[in-house]
C-alpha cells in the first residue's frame, strides 16, 4: 500500500462500514482500511465468520441482513457510521440464480442502506456497481452510454445506479457508483478464472480455456481498492450521484492472459483453446473507458496483468494451499443465541421484552433469534406478535392450540430454536433480560448450564419465606442435587437442549431435568422483580401444584414415608396390644376405651387415605405417561411475512431449521 493511499484512508470520516465484507473485494477493502485505522466494521449477512475475515478482530465483524430495514436501522443506531462502502451483491456468479434474491439484495437492500443513512446523516457512500450494467454495449462505453442489460444481475445493478444518480443529483447526497470491471487478486474465489490460472500455473499447467479472442478488462485488486477510497474522499464531493468506470481501458484477450501466465509461471506446454465451452455471458470486446475516473478521482490503474498475476501468485504461496481457501461453511460461525419466551397474558410486556433482548444481543455482538410462544393467551398477544414478526425477521412467533403450560411452551420453542445456546424466560419481565450478559460470560467460561438464582424477590415476606423454604426442602427430598432458588430462567448449551428434547416423558419439570442431565452448571444471583403489567397468574393453589409436580417428579421420599410410617405404626400397634394385655392382667377391672378406639380409627383411616393419595399421584403419572399424548399442539408459526397454519408446513419449517443447524456444524 502506498503512503498516498494511507493518507487518503486517514481522511475518511469514521466510523466506516463495509457492507458485503465477506466477498472478495469487500474483504480486501476491510483489510486495507484496518491496516491503517481500527474504526472499520465488516458487515456480513451470514451467521458465521466468512473465511476471508478470519484474521479480522471479532469486534469488527457484524452480522446484518440489509434486506430488513429494521436491522439496518439498528446497525446505524449502534455504530453511527459516517463513511459507507456498499459492496453487498448477489447474482454475479452463475451459481447465484435466485431471481428474487438478486433484486432483494442488489436493489431493495441497497435502498434500505441509503434511506437509513440519509435519516442518520453520513459523509460518503460508495456503491460497487458493475460493468455488467452496460450488458451488450460493452466496447469501451462511456458512463452515459446506453445500457443493454443481458441478465437479472445487470438489471438490478442498473436500477441501483439510477437510484443513486437520483439521490446524488436531485437530493445532493454524497454518493457515487463505481462500475468495476474484472477485478482479480488475493482472496478471490478459488473457482474463478485468475485463481485457477494461479493454481494450475504453480503446477506448470494451464486450466481449460475458452475461445482465445474472448476479452476482459482485468483490474488488480489494489487498484480497485484505491479507486474506492478516492471515490469516498474525492468523488462524492466532485460529482454526487455519478457513475464511474473502474478499468484499465485495455482489451485483454484470453490468449494474452494465457501467454502472460506462461511467462509468469514458466509454463512450457503449448496453448490449447476451446477445451472449455464459451459461457453465455462471454463477450469479445468487454473493456472500459476510464477517462472519467482519472478526471474525477485522479485515479488510473497502475498494475499490469503480469505484475498482478505475480502478486497473486506470491500471495497464494504465502497463504498456502487449502484449507486456507475453503468454502465459507467450513469456517467459524458467529455465535447464535436463541431466546425463548413463554407468553400468557403478556401482550403489554412483549414489545418491551423484544426491545430489551435485542439491545442485550447487539451489545454482545452475537447473531440471535427471539422465539415467543403464545400459550393460547386470552389477550391480544397474537396481534402483538404478528406486528413484531412483520418488523423484525429475527422474531418467530409460535401459537398453541390451547394452554399447555409454561414447561411445554419452552419445549415447543426449544424444538424450533437454532442457536448454539438457548435462553428461557417468562414473558412477564420478571426475568430481567440484561442478566443474559452475565449468563453469556459464564457460558463462555465453559459452563453448559447457567441458571438465575433468585436471592430475593420483590414480594411479601411470607411469600419469600415459603419459596425459600420449599427450595430447601425440595433439595433435601430430591434424589439428585437441585440448585436452590433457581427457576426456569437459564441459558443452556445446544448439547443440553438436544438431550432435553430427547426425553419421551409428557409431564416435564424443566428445572429438575436441567439438573438431572448433568454437565457443568453454575448460577448467577439476581433480585426477581414484581410483574411489570397486570396481576401474576400464580397463586397459592398454583404454587402448591408446582410443589407437588416437583416433588413427585424427582423424589421417592413420599413412598419412603409410607414405608417407614407403616413399619413404625405396626410396631406401635404391637406395643399397644402388649400393653393392653399387661394392663388387663394387672387390673381386670379397667374399662375399654371407646375414645381411644375412635381416635385410632380416624388416625389409621386418615393414614390410609394419605397413603392411597400418594400412591395415586405416582400411579397417575404412570397413567398419564402411558397415553403418549403430544406435549403440545401448535396452531401456527409466524416468521416474517410467513404465517404457517397447516401441520405439514409447520413440520417442514421445524425440520428445515433442524437441517440447517446440523449442516452448519
Amino acid at each position: 500500500m502506498t503512503e498516498t493511499l494511507k493518507e487518503e484512508i486517514k481522511k475518511l470520516d469514521g466510523p466506516i462500514v463495509v457492507f458485503g465484507a465477506g466477498g472478495f473485494i469487500g474483504a480486501n477493502l476491510v483489510h486495507a482500511i484496518l491496516s491503517v485505522r481500527s474504526d472499520c466494521f465488516a458487515v456480513t449477512h451470514q451467521p458465521f465468520v466468512p473465511w476471508r475475515l478470519i484474521d479480522v478482530p471479532s469486534a469488527n465483524v457484524v452480522q446484518c441482513d440489509i434486506t430488513q430495514a429494521v436491522e439496518v436501522e439498528r446497525l446505524f443506531a449502534r455504530f453511527g457510521f459516517r463513511t459507507l462502502f456498499c459492496l453487498a451483491a448477489y447474482g454475479a456468479y452463475s451459481r447465484q440464480s435466485d431471481v428474487d434474491c438478486i433484486y432483494r439484495t442488489n436493489f431493495q437492500g441497497f435502498v434500505n442502506v441509503v434511506q437509513v443513512a440519509e435519516k442518520k446523516g453520513f459523509s460518503a457512500l460508495v456503491h460497487a456497481g458493475s460493468s455488467s450494467e452496460y450488458g451488450l454495449n460493452c466496447s469501451a462505453p462511456g458512463e452515459d452510454a446506453s445500457k443493454r442489460p443481458n441478465s437479472h444481475y445487470s438489471v438490478s445493478k442498473v436500477a441501483a445506479s439510477y437510484f443513486l444518480q437520483f439521490q446524488g443529483e436531485q437530493r445532493r447526497l454524497p454518493v457515487i457508483n463505481l462500475r468495476l470491471y474484472s477485478v482479480y487478486g488475493p482472496w478471490e474465489e478459488a473457482d474463478r478464472f485468475v485463481p485457477q490460472i494461479v493454481e494450475q500455473g504453480l503446477e506448470h499447467k494451464l486450466p481449460p480455456l475458452v475461445d482465445p479472442d474472448i476479452s476482459r478488462d482485468f483490474v488488480y485488486i489494489d487498484d480497485a481498492i484505491e479507486a474506492s477510497i478516492l471515490a469516498a474522499t474525492r468523488g462524492v464531493k466532485a460529482q454526487p450521484g455519478a457513475s464511474v468506470n473502474v478499468g484499465t481501458g485495455r482489451r485483454t484477450t484470453i490468449r494474452e492472459v494465457a501467454e502472460t501466465a506462461r511467462e509468469v509461471f514458466g509454463i512450457e506446454a503449448p496453448l490449447e483453446f476451446g477445451s472449455m465451452p464459451n459461457r453465455a455471458w462471454d463477450l469479445r470486446d468487454w473493456y472500459a473507458d476510464p477517462r472519467l475516473a482519472e478526471e474525477l478521482l485522479g485515479w488510473k490503474a497502475r498494475t499490469g496483468l503480469k505484475d498482478g498475476l505475480a502478486a497473486t501468485r506470491d500471495w497464494r504461496l504465502r497463504h498456502g494451499p487449502p484449507p486456507r481457501i475453503v468454502p465459507r461453511e467450513a469456517h467459524p460461525k458467529l455465535i447464535r443465541l436463541s431466546a425463548i419466551i413463554a407468553c400468557y397474558r403478556d401482550a403489554q410486556a412483549i414489545p418491551i421484552m423484544h426491545e430489551r433482548l435485542s439491545a442485550v444481543f447487539r451489545k454482545l455482538n452475537v447473531d440471535y433469534e427471539i422465539l415467543f410462544v403464545n400459550d393460547s393467551s386470552p389477550d391480544d398477544t397474537d396481534r402483538v406478535l404478528e406486528d413484531l414478526c412483520a418488523r423484525d425477521s429475527r422474531v418467530i412467533a409460535i401459537e398453541h392450540s390451547r394452554n399447555f403450560g409454561s414447561q411445554n411452551a419452552f419445549l415447543s420453542g426449544m424444538s424450533v430454536a437454532s442457536g448454539d445456546a438457548v435462553i428461557l424466560l417468562d414473558g412477564d419481565l420478571q426475568d430481567p433480560p440484561e442478566l443474559i450478559a452475565d449468563f453469556y460470560q459464564e457460558w463462555m467460561k465453559g459452563f453448559e448450564v447457567v441458571y438465575g438464582r433468585r436471592v430475593r424477590r420483590e414480594a411479601s415476606g411470607m411469600l419469600q419465606f415459603c419459596y425459600k423454604a420449599f427450595y430447601r426442602v425440595f433439595r433435601r427430598l430430591a434424589y439428585i442435587p437441585i440448585p436452590v432458588d433457581a427457576g426456569d430462567f437459564s441459558l443452556m448449551d445446544r448439547k443440553v437442549v438436544d438431550q432435553l428434547l430427547k426425553f419421551p416423558e409428557t409431564d416435564q419439570f424443566l428445572r429438575g431435568l436441567r439438573a438431572w442431565v448433568g454437565f457443568r452448571q453454575t448460577g448467577v444471583d439476581y433480585i426477581r422483580p414484581e410483574r411489570l403489567f397486570g396481576r401474576s397468574t400464580n397463586n397459592w393453589h398454583k404454587n402448591f401444584w408446582w410443589a407437588r409436580k416437583a416433588i413427585f417428579n424427582f423424589s421417592f421420599v413420599p413412598m419412603d414415608v409410607l414405608l417407614y410410617g407403616g413399619i413404625g405404626l405396626t410396631l406401635l400397634s404391637i406395643l399397644g396390644f402388649a400393653g393392653q394385655i399387661v394392663s388387663k392382667l394387672l387390673n381386670p377391672s379397667i374399662p375399654h376405651g371407646v375414645t381411644t378406639i375412635i381416635i385410632l380409627i380416624f388416625f389409621f383411616g386418615g393414614l390410609n387415605m394419605l397413603g392411597i393419595s400418594i400412591l395415586g399421584e405416582y400411579l397417575g403419572k404412570v397413567f398419564e405417561e402411558s397415553k403418549r399424548r403430544p406435549k403440545y399442539i401448535r396452531r401456527s408459526i409466524r416468521h416474517g411475512a410467513d404465517h404457517l397454519t397447516a401441520s405439514e408446513a409447520m413440520e417442514e419449517f421445524v425440520s428445515s431449521r433442524t437441517h440447517a443447524l446440523l449442516t452448519s456444524e
